[in-house]
């Protein structure tokens, strides 16, 4: 049944490749982005309605865990790992092949990405995300009001590693839904199984800092951005991509999707740290100056150390310590006053450009090209 299911949601997606037009950039984007995002969702949606039933046969109280989790994945998100590893694949086999077959492979990493932000989130003792309280505030949230026993906030850190980890294995069950030659789905296996030892390696990288900030250094911090945020956001998600459709290992476009993806994610990244500093809470669904108030060693504080006046360096020292939301605000301006925001700013500028650099002469698809010269932009200039 969630085979059948799936497969039916995909079979009604594969949009046709836009008319040319004044505006490639706007009609590209907007004749696949909407399409693309509808069928992940509602291929996530059919997946975990199954899921969810098969759980609550085993207790009710099962269903209604299984239920969160598939609630924590359909809760929004933009599905930019999704999206780059669609065009990575169309950029390789054309505008002619329908999409339902690698559909469930896209809708897959969805579920990774919720694996990451659920785990990230009680790492990082976060309250809100997407403008909801995180799984495990909600899930200690409802302990206090049945009146269980116990710590409620370990409870809620506890079923939000099981939400996680449930994630994780829907992940590789959704996967294998692609009906893709099992070949080189074991391919794509390959470049999956690389994701996601490097996205542990990079939130461990990101643990270390928050503990051993006097040993930090923006040399660190962007590594923590290659491999927390640019591997498993752009980089792995186009060659993924490309692995679906069937490009080996020799295909020179392995090489400028390697480029295009490092530049983008670690700008990706960056952009992040600004927001996490600077962000409207409307606009990211979580508090403003949410990483200064615990003084997480992003690139931004590191270059703001790096930059300060020993006066500023000491003030900047109270990162991490601060509480209420003026303190922040001031802190925030501190870091402003370094000029590490424009450092940051000029950085996320370069990379841009050398992704843009790199798709110049790649024999790639011209409809993919123009779509990832747009996903460089958006995806570095958003707000939230």
């Amino acid at each position: 049944m969630a085979n059948d299911a799936v497969a039916g949601n995909a079979l009604r997606v594969a949009p046709a490749p836009p008319e040319a037009t004044d505006e490639p950039v706007r009609d590209v984007l907007a004749a696949f982005t909407k399409d693309l995002v509808t069928g992940v969702d509602d291929t996530l949606a059919a997946f975990l309605a199954a899921e969810v039933d098969s759980l609550t046969e085993i207790d009710a109280a099962m269903g209604g865990f299984a239920a969160t989790a598939r609630d924590c994945v359909l809760a929004g998100g933009k599905r930019v790992r999704s999206t780059f590893a669609y065009w990575g694949w169309r950029g390789v086999i054309g505008g002619g092949e329908p999409l339902a077959s690698v559909l469930p492979a896209l809708a897959a990493l969805e579920l990774l990405h919720t694996f990451a932000l659920v785990h990230d989130d009680v790492m990082d003792a976060s309250d809100t995300r997407r403008g909801r309280p995180t799984a495990h505030r909600a899930a200690a949230a409802r302990h206090r009001a049945a009146g269980h026993t116990g710590d409620p906030d370990r409870y809620g850190q506890a079923v939000a590693v099981l939400i996680g980890d449930l994630c994780m294995v829907w992940a590789d069950r959704l996967m294998a839904h692609a009906t893709v030659p099992p070949a080189r789905l074991l391919d794509v296996r390959r470049c999956y199984d690389q994701m996601r030892v490097e996205t542990v390696a990079g939130q461990f990288l990101d643990v270390l800092g928050e503990h051993d900030a006097t040993n930090w250094s923006v040399d660190r911090a962007l590594r923590v951005a290659r491999y927390k945020t640019a591997s498993y956001t752009v980089q792995r998600p186009l060659l993924f991509g490309a692995g679906l459709a069937g490009a080996g290992a020799d295909s020179p476009l392995i090489a400028t999707y390697t480029s295009y993806g490092l530049a983008v994610g670690e700008a990706f990244q960056l952009r992040d740290d600004l927001l996490g500093g600077y962000g409207d809470p409307a606009a990211t669904g979580k508090p403003a100056g949410d990483d200064l108030r615990t003084g997480k060693p992003t690139a931004l504080l590191m270059l703001a150390r790096q930059l300060a006046t020993p006066a500023q360096r000491r003030a900047l020292d109270r990162a991490g310590t601060v509480t209420g939301s003026r303190e922040v605000a001031r802190l925030a301006e501190l870091v402003r006053d370094t000029g590490a925001v424009i450092r940051v700013e000029r950085m996320i500028a370069d990379r841009v450009a050398e992704a843009l650099g790199a798709l110049d002469t790649a024999p790639i698809d011209g409809t993919a090209r123009t779509a990832l010269t747009a996903l460089a932009t958006a995806a570095t200039a958003r707000q939230a």
